[in-house]
């Protein structure tokens, strides 16, 4: 049993969460999270502790922006894209168990206020902005680090509120580059 509570998008993604692990959810409705589910996600993490789980898309980053704005202290976990995705339909209902379950054995904290270890300098160099391929590295970065797919501005803050190390960003960097994909 997750002590936590994961918070996810609707009746579906429960499910999906439900065939993987033993989990109690909350369901956000969809991208307009309200104030009584905000109430009901604070009391979760204030008890038990909330993990945000949503679908890797924009929808799926509009709620996890809103939600852990309102409630800090939330922890994240992350699907890759492709691991979400069934026939063109990307969301958490289309994962397997065993991606649920790694998504949610690596989850990260965030803390506000984590001091930049990484900069925007860094990312120029490794090629995650102003590069031809960047949006691609962001992706297969974002997978490497288990942080999900963000663009380059959103990437910096992420490496930051995650207290990604640079030894963190340099291996996964060289990961990618190894597979050769870009």
């Amino acid at each position: 049993m997750i002590k936590e509570l994961i918070v996810v998008e609707g009746k579906s993604d429960t499910a999906a969460v439900k065939r993987a692990v033993d989990a109690d959810t909350i369901e956000t409705g969809g991208s307009a999270v309200d104030r009584r589910v905000i109430a009901k996600i604070a009391l979760a993490a204030e008890r038990r502790g909330v993990i945000i789980l949503t679908d890797p898309d924009h929808a799926g980053e509009r709620i996890r922006k809103i939600v852990s704005s309102k409630v800090p202290g939330c922890k994240h976990a992350f699907i890759p894209e492709e691991e979400a995705t069934l026939k063109g339909d990307i969301g958490v209902e289309n994962a397997s168990p065993e991606a649920i379950r790694h998504a949610l054995k690596h989850v990260h904290s965030s803390f506000e206020g984590a001091p930049v270890l990484i900069g925007m300098d860094d990312l120029l160099a490794a090629g995650m902005i102003v590069h031809p391929h960047a949006a691609q590295r962001r992706m297969a970065l974002g997978n490497a680090l288990g942080i999900g797919y963000c663009n380059g501005k959103q990437l910096y803050k992420r490496l930051a509120m995650f207290g990604i190390t640079p030894e963190e960003f340099g291996a996964a960097v060289r990961q990618i580059e190894q597979g050769g994909q870009f």
